[in-house]
């Protein structure tokens, strides 16, 4: 018998209806008024998440909503390189945090450590402090590493960011659910994608501990030139 949801996310334009569908029954059970309602929102161009007001990022669940970014499946593998470089971090930053899924992650995967998450838009940070609320991190309102208490400097065992890194003359090649959805800054890396990587590496001798480590998510065209930028301080460049 056709699955009638599924139908109606195709219909909508889903490219992944079967996904969509099944995360729908997930959150909303066998309410077919709720997900009559998610598909609308689909139709619209609204990110499943974002309708859903919910997303599920390695491990963790954490509350999203309008005007706030969506957390990527592929930096999930952030997460698990930076864990296994780092497993006996006690002090964690999510810098430019969004929902917080990083540091909720990070939380569930290092439980012994003090975990802090910090972005400079007062709309993700209030989602981002109910889920610091739920899975136990701190939040902080400001731009980049200024965010953060001055008694953290010298002291981050591992700053963990899924900075913006889309070079702007591609910025119309992010799928329109989320461009149209997303703050633009959330995408936005400047002419060559790294601007706000110069941003946070101008930081790390201030704020890491000795034997601390960065570690981010680029394109790995982006590698070499990021490599340039780091020099010879500890980063750690995910490549997807």
């Amino acid at each position: 018998m056709p699955d009638a949801l599924v139908a109606a996310l195709r219909a909508a334009g889903c490219v992944f209806a079967e996904d969509e569908a099944a995360e729908i029954r997930r959150v909303l059970g066998d309410d077919t008024e709720a997900a009559e309602r998610i598909v609308a929102a689909r139709r619209e161009g609204v990110p499943l998440e974002h309708a859903l007001g919910t997303a599920r990022f390695a491990g963790v669940e954490v509350e999203v909503g309008p005007g706030v970014f969506v957390p990527r499946r592929r930096a999930e593998q952030l997460v698990d390189e930076a864990v296994a470089a780092q497993p006996d971090a006690r002090v964690v930053v999510d810098l430019g945090c969004g929902s917080g899924a990083i540091a909720a992650a990070l939380r569930a995967r290092l439980p012994g450590a003090a975990v802090h998450a910090a972005d400079v838009d007062p709309v993700a940070l209030a989602y981002a402090a109910r889920n610091g609320r739920r899975h136990g991190f701190q939040t902080h309102l400001g731009d980049w590493w200024d965010a953060l208490p001055r008694s953290l400097r010298g002291r981050v065992d591992l700053a963990v960011a899924y900075l913006p890194h889309v070079p702007d003359t591609r910025l119309d090649g992010i799928p329109g659910d989320y461009r149209d959805h997303e703050p633009a800054r959330t995408h936005a890396g400047g002419a060559d994608g790294l601007d706000p990587l110069r941003r946070v590496i101008d930081g790390l001798d201030a704020w890491l501990s000795p034997g601390g480590l960065f570690a981010t998510f680029l394109a790995e065209e982006q590698h070499v030139a990021a490599r340039r930028v780091a020099g010879t301080r500890r980063v750690l460049f995910v490549l997807g």
